[in-house]
């Protein structure tokens, strides 16, 4: 896969997925969830937006382990998004990105990369994304892993009609009162909703989705997604009570309910 510019002047934004293992204990090798197409692309860029410089050297170490980088990871620009993009999220538009695109006006492709999955999904990045197509910079999505569309296709739930909602509140009786708010739009409507947790947080998630939810109700939790300790449970919230929780709080998970 070769890079091109968009013109004689600019460069394009790669969107650049991650594999899902950040913070888990096995790194396999990287072709085993991306295609060498991606990989080689990666390897390319040596200018980079990235929502944490230190993981993001860590994913291109494993880049060169394959196919060599452009140049030394030191020598890279590796520009990390502003703090308050990973506490309130960029999705809202409140973010201007465009100065960070500086290297792409000046005819560098630019690498845009999360610490897991596609970025600006699930992870901050839409901000750049929108700020490329402000600046007539073209954007090109690589194929690579996305958490959220596997555990869908795994879950047995509504594929055509689903939403994802992000996180819920933390606060025990907020999230009580959001599980129940969105039970009642998939069970009304048909429509798998999505959303996750900090790992941490994944045992006391799944204990309030277990007292909130209605008997009947189909809860799915996919979580380790394509390494080899990889779970996927789905089942009704009754059955889901009379079995030991196949889940822990060091893994990344994807919560779905539906009907």
């Amino acid at each position: 896969m070769q890079i091109s510019t968009a013109s004689p002047t600019k460069g394009q934004l790669y969107l650049v997925p991650a594999p899902l293992d950040f913070g888990c204990a096995q790194t396999p090798d990287l072709r085993a969830s991306m295609p060498m197409g991606t990989i080689t692309v990666a390897a390319s860029l040596s200018h980079w937006i990235c929502e944490n410089a230190k993981s993001a050297r860590a994913y291109l170490k494993r880049v060169n382990e394959i196919t060599p980088l452009c140049q030394p990871i030191q020598a890279m620009s590796l520009i990390e998004l502003p703090r308050e993009v990973h506490k309130k999220g960029d999705h809202h538009g409140n973010f201007d990105a465009r100065p960070l695109l500086q290297p792409a006006l000046d005819g560098h492709c630019v690498g845009l990369v999360s610490e897991a999955g596609m970025p600006a999904v699930a992870d901050p990045g839409s901000s750049v994304v929108r700020a490329a197509h402000d600046l007539g910079i073209t954007v090109v999505p690589l194929v690579g892993p996305v958490s959220l569309l596997l555990a869908l296709a795994a879950s047995g739930l509504n594929g055509q009609n689903f939403a994802f909602v992000g996180y819920l509140p933390q606060d025990p009786q907020e999230r009580m009162g959001r599980i129940r708010e969105l039970e009642a739009l998939a069970l009304k409507t048909g429509q798998t909703q999505l959303f996750i947790e900090t790992p941490y947080r994944n045992l006391a998630m799944l204990q309030a989705l277990l007292q909130t939810l209605q008997p009947n109700t189909r809860l799915a939790i996919s979580s380790g997604l394509t390494l080899d300790n990889a779970r996927i449970n789905s089942d009704i919230t009754k059955q889901w009570k009379q079995k030991p929780a196949a889940l822990d709080n060091a893994t990344p998970a994807v919560f779905a309910i539906g009907r």
